[in-house]
């Protein structure tokens, strides 16, 4: 409800307790126990902003906030407006843009692996320091092979392709151990089959849907999130993830009379369950800078010690509905959380936190000068909106005529690292045959040159023997004739001592 432009969400007695829209993006905390009233409080708060024109996005984990689709029953809640001293109060529906991840009861959201990188990654993987250092290999991999990872064959069949190179990449970029390449693989099956196969894709969600105004009205853009819930590490880095796209995206605005947008981060403790310190460190910039674009985040969660004191500190306006308090632990978590108050000499935090009625809560607010209020025990005003969850057919007929509708409500699967690696698979094998095919090659060349060469080896000596044997044998015919020539002229010099013998012997006589 609105009044003088600051959104009434209840009374102190007398006292109008109202969030001042212009200090909306120094973040709030819904903080109590179950049953206590903080669905009733975020829908009050959600509902003001829509008539401020402000929109929303808004986690809905139980399911139960489907009714604001519906007026309320202005019967059911007459008695809690007399008490407060309310008359006009119009019951009313609002404009709601539904969102699945699952894509049964809303427009599916997608988002490329990519975008995420692969811290957010690692974190839905559950992996090891390890195994995200591997993780960051593979993404640097496909950046420098210029393939785009968008969903989750993508990331397998890149993971798988790193794998068997792991020898050469281990060189280039660091350790790339088998057993953690497998450990990526494994887990990457099992958010598969849990269904993260619909989340990683496109169209990918585009933040300009989630500025959209109807009527007058800021459209709530409705998160169901009842199934994946049951997934917490994909519910948590979903959700970071929405939140840090709404930083990257968006510009610096800096402070507005109304925020730009409002995110409601129901269950938020899951976000920083066994957050690595990186992750930690980006959740701490984002929740700090993302005021600046205009962004109001609410934490809604049990106690506020779910919440790292470093992202609490951030969280300006404050609205406690009562703790529970039987456990040592329970006892100091109230005990603290009364202390996180600004003190009011006129009630006893302290006592209160833990023993308030269902819709009652401890409310301190930032005032137009930025400074923290005194905390009051306010009654939260009932919403404008059923609290009943609406019937499933009315929502698929609002999802259907929504403006979104058909905008996501087909896939595509545009060429990629699962394509790409193939055909680059494809290629290596042909250049392996190739190789191997000029290896064959070469060795048959090789070996003919080999036996060419010992054939004119043969050859050779053949004719060197042949050469050899023909100077022998005209070696043999030379020494003959000469043998021949010898005996001739030792004959004629015998015939003719012979005959010089007979002459000089007839001479004589």
């Amino acid at each position: 409800m609105l009044k003088d432009n600051k959104i009434l969400i209840g009374k102190a007695g007398e006292k109008d307790i109202c969030l001042n829209p212009a200090q909306m993006n120094r973040h709030g905390l819904i903080a109590g126990a179950s049953g206590t009233g903080k669905t009733v409080t975020l829908k009050v708060i959600a509902e003001s902003l829509s008539e401020l024109g402000v929109p929303t996005v808004i986690a809905d984990v139980k399911g139960d906030l489907t009714g604001m689709i519906v007026p309320g029953d202005r019967d059911g809640i007459d008695g809690r407006l007399k008490s407060m001293g309310i008359e006009e109060y119009e019951c009313r529906r609002f404009p709601v843009h539904f969102f699945d991840v699952y894509q049964k009861d809303g427009h599916p959201i997608r988002a490329r692996l990519q975008e995420m990188g692969p811290m957010l990654i690692s974190r839905m993987l559950d992996l090891t320091e390890a195994q995200q250092g591997v993780l960051n290999i593979i993404f640097r991999v496909a950046r420098d092979m210029q393939l785009d990872i968008i969903d989750l064959k993508d990331l397998q069949a890149m993971t798988g392709y790193v794998g068997e190179h792991a020898k050469e990449y281990t060189i280039k970029y660091g350790n790339v151990s088998k057993q953690s390449v497998g450990a990526i693989q494994r887990r990457l099956l099992e958010i598969e089959q849990e269904g993260g196969e619909l989340f990683f894709g496109m169209p990918s969600l585009n933040i300009d849907d989630w500025m959209s105004v109807e009527g007058g009205l800021g459209v709530m853009n409705m998160i169901e999130c009842e199934e994946l819930f049951s997934h917490p590490l994909l519910y948590s880095t979903f959700l970071f993830w929405m939140l840090n796209e709404l930083y990257e995206t968006l510009p610096e605005v800096g402070d507005l009379e109304k925020p730009k947008l409002v995110f409601f981060f129901d269950e938020a403790h899951l976000l920083f369950n066994n957050a690595s310190r990186q992750l930690m460190e980006k959740i701490e910039q984002t929740v700090k800078l993302i005021r600046s674009k205009g962004v109001g985040v609410f934490f809604v969660t049990q106690t506020p010690a779910d919440i790292p004191g470093s992202v609490l500190g951030q969280l300006s306006n404050r609205i406690q509905h009562s703790l529970r308090a039987y456990t040592p632990a329970e006892i100091k978590a109230a005990k603290l959380a009364a202390d996180s108050f600004r003190a009011n000499p006129e009630l006893d935090v302290a006592e209160l936190i833990s023993n308030m009625e269902t819709g009652k809560a401890l409310v301190s607010v930032l005032d137009e000068k930025g400074a923290p209020t005194v905390v009051e025990l306010t009654k939260i005003l009932p919403p404008k909106s059923s609290m009943v969850i609406a019937d499933p057919e009315a929502v698929h007929r609002v999802i259907e005529h929504d403006s979104l509708y058909g905008v996501y409500e087909r896939s595509n699967d545009p060429l990629s690292a699962y394509e790409e690696i193939d055909n680059i698979l494809a290629a290596e094998e042909q250049a392996r045959l190739d190789a191997e095919e000029q290896k064959r090659q070469e060795k048959l060349a090789a070996e003919d040159a080999k036996r060419q060469a010992k054939e004119e080896e043969r050859r050779a000596r053949e004719e060197a023997r042949a050469a050899a044997k023909k100077a022998n044998e005209k070696s043999e015919a030379e020494k003959l004739a000469q043998k021949a020539k010898n005996k001739l002229e030792n004959e004629m010099l015998n015939i003719g001592i012979r005959q010089a013998r007979k002459f000089l012997k007839n001479f004589l006589k």
